[in-house]
């Protein structure tokens, strides 16, 4: 007996496991369903107000594509909570009806007491306590007898409650999650009808593209704009560090010069050794795990459909994906940069400085020195026309090198 109602506790405690773990997702779920509602309708706001407004083609083929992007996700999101919710209420059904078979079998018990005891009365259970008390036996078996005597009927009615207010809380329970599972369907079938229709803008505004050349030409110059303000950024970047490299080496020189006194005063008019710029020596790290999507120079771009130069490589990303520092160096700038989204820039040994663009997240701070392979943000989609990607690039100077070149280095 002792094992049977063991046996039936361990199954309890296993169903009452599983149905935790099923809330907690179900909770989980809601509150990033949440997160990405509030996420998705400030892009849609910002979609709206582009379209009262004049602003680049960039710009507008970008927000749509972010707002494609999270739809899909949206949509995506909706569907996993509908099968995490309908498998609550199947479990949920599986319990009531196991919990009504379990009723049935209590109110029959309590019907055959009740009928025991019309026909009996009270009298057959005082004759069976009256023999018990005046047996000389031990007294810790008969206190245990009467005990389970008297308290039979108790346990009856407390089980038959316990089992009837727990099927209560159940079938309430099943009621919330059927109206959240029609929430949720009818949400689903709207975002799907949205996403065909963002689908459709899309495609539209690619298909005006194809045929406008005046359109082709102010994307092209977009396009060519945003290299510019790449170029510039890493030539004032290097600028900095040449300059801070000479301070450096003057005030070494003066520390020098005031050491050895009046003997090294002819070797300063000597004409300064040339500056000789050393490539990065050490490991180097792919800074993302995905494919190539787009390479370094000249080629087709892949959702424009006109010829540009890449400046540097992109890398397919997923929603979370981990980017790394692609060589030890310092952070020498992060900020929103033009075409590109929030990015950092990492300068290495030499004068080397590569760039990572279109992060959801960034995790290191100017003036930071990371290490080969060290995490440095998330890959995101702001600022690019075509999904979750790694804008990649590396200067030599100011001067733009292959970086898939470069990575193969020793």
């Amino acid at each position: 007996m002792r094992f049977l109602l063991l046996l039936v506790c361990a199954f309890l405690s296993i169903g009452y496991t599983a149905s935790l773990k099923t809330d907690v997702q179900i909770r989980e779920q809601r509150k990033a369903l949440k997160e990405l509602e509030k996420d998705l309708g400030k892009k849609r706001e910002q979609l709206m107000l582009l379209e009262t407004e004049e602003k680049s083609v960039f710009n507008t083929l970008s927000l749509l594509d972010q707002n494609l992007t999270q739809t899909r996700e949206y949509v995506s999101m909706l569907a996993s909570n509908e099968a995490a919710v309908e498998g609550a209420v199947r479990r949920l059904s599986l319990e009531l009806d196991s919990l009504d078979a379990k009723t049935s079998k209590q109110q029959a018990a309590m019907q055959r007491r009740i009928r025991t005891l019309y026909i009996q009365g009270r009298y057959g259970e005082g004759e069976s306590l009256y023999r018990l008390l005046r047996e000389k036996e031990n007294p810790e078996k008969q206190l245990y007898l009467v005990g389970r005597l008297l308290l039979e009927d108790k346990m009856l009615v407390s089980s038959l409650q316990a089992s009837l207010k727990e099927r209560a809380e159940k079938k309430a329970l099943e009621a919330e999650h059927l109206k959240e599972l029609r929430l949720l369907r009818s949400k689903k079938a709207s975002e799907e009808s949205k996403l065909v229709f963002q689908i459709g803008n899309q495609n539209e505004m690619l298909f005006a593209l194809k045929r406008d050349k005046n359109l082709q030409k102010k994307v092209l110059q977009e396009f060519e704009r945003n290299q510019k303000t790449m170029i510039v950024l890493i030539k004032r970047l290097e600028e900095k560090r040449k300059k801070e490299e000479a301070e450096a080496k003057r005030k070494a020189l003066e520390k020098k010069k005031k050491a050895k006194g009046q003997k090294l005063a002819l070797a300063v008019k000597k004409e300064p050794p040339p500056v000789v710029i050393e490539k990065v020596v050490g490991p180097k790290t792919m800074p993302m795990e995905g494919a190539v999507i787009s390479n370094y120079g000249f080629q087709e771009h892949t959702v424009l459909h006109i010829m540009t130069r890449n400046l540097g490589i992109e890398i397919r990303g997923r929603r979370g994906g981990k980017v790394k520092a692609a060589a030890k160096g310092k952070v020498v700038m992060v900020a929103e940069i033009d075409g590109r989204g929030p990015s950092v820039i990492i300068e290495h040994d030499g004068g080397l400085y590569s760039v990572y663009g279109h992060l959801n997240s960034i995790r290191v701070q100017e003036g930071n020195l990371v290490r080969n392979g060290e995490e440095i943000g998330e890959v995101g989609n702001i600022a690019s026309l075509n999904g979750i990607k790694l804008y990649f690039q590396v200067s030599q100077g100011t001067q733009t090198i292959d970086p898939l070149e470069w990575l193969k280095e020793k």
